[in-house]
């Protein structure tokens, strides 16, 4: 419940995203990063001997930030190279990835069928939320289709090597963020121009997104990960495009679909066979 706690708010990244203004991707990732490791910080105030969570080997550093600022990067560079529709479809592969590479983790009972119909389902869902619209992979945008494929891979890694070190306390997490927000200011200087919100509504949702999507969702999704089914967050994981879009509609940011509906109902029925799968392990 805790990581699907990270699920719903990633749920409201692209409402966020969309309220922020014309803020530049790496530009906001070095804002919202920072936001949201200073959150995690907030902790090491109230209990000081919480901060030797950051005191941790190299390769433990290469993993947070490596997945956080990796997959961030790829996934911006994708979006560049590529169709931002066929980008997203393809980067949502990753928690099909979670979900076929767990069977590898220690002490995992193995994967069972129910969990890679779950998965398939999820996907199915996913690709209904395109459903009718022009998709075109064309030849010109295969680096970024290669960038959104990375980075579904860079992102299942990350969870899975989380799920693995489960020794590591999820405070440093906070130090993975910061450090990640660094490494997206060095991107912004080098590949963008500054373009600082205009209004108290962009900053709003800036400040928001920094508490909530790319702040404490990574805490949470580090805790379901390390003590959850991280199969059944997989596969449950394909819930937020689809909250994410019923959101925007809402809004009033996107249209509401005929095909919406279908997505929700695969979704629901594939997270309902990756639930009974796990209870059977």
């Amino acid at each position: 419940m805790v990581g699907f706690g990270a699920i719903l708010l990633w749920a409201l990244l692209a409402l966020f995203t969309a309220a922020s203004g014309g803020v530049p991707p790496f530009e906001l990732a070095a804002l919202t990063f920072t936001i949201g490791g200073a959150l995690g910080c907030l902790r090491f105030v109230q209990r000081p001997e919480r901060a030797r969570a950051l005191r941790q080997p190299l390769p433990v550093w290469l993993i947070g930030v490596g997945g956080l600022f990796g997959y961030h990067a790829l996934y911006f560079s994708a979006l560049r190279l590529a169709p931002p529709a066929e980008a997203g479809l393809i980067n949502y592969l990753w928690p099909l990835l979670i979900v076929l590479f767990s069977a590898w983790l220690p002490g995992s009972t193995g994967l069972k069928r129910g969990h890679v119909i779950g998965a398939l389902m999820g996907l199915a869902g996913v690709a209904m939320l395109f459903a009718g619209r022009d998709l075109g992979f064309d030849a010109q945008s295969l680096p970024g289709y290669g960038a959104a494929l990375a980075a579904a891979f860079v992102w299942a890694g990350y969870s899975l090597l989380s799920a693995r070190a489960g020794a590591v306390p999820t405070d440093a997490v906070a130090g993975f963020c910061l450090a990640t927000g660094l490494l997206s200011v060095v991107c912004h200087l080098l590949f963008e121009t500054t373009v600082w919100p205009t209004d108290a509504t962009s900053w709003a949702a800036i400040v928001l997104l920094g508490l909530g999507p790319v702040g404490a969702a990574f805490y949470l999704w580090d805790i379901g990960c390390k003590r959850g089914d991280v199969r059944l967050l997989g596969v449950a994981a394909y819930a937020a495009p689809v909250l994410s879009t019923l959101i925007l509609v809402l809004a009033g940011y996107a249209p509401a679909r005929p095909s919406l509906a279908l997505s929700c109902l695969l979704i629901v029925a594939g997270a309902l066979c990756a639930v009974r799968a796990s209870r059977k392990a």
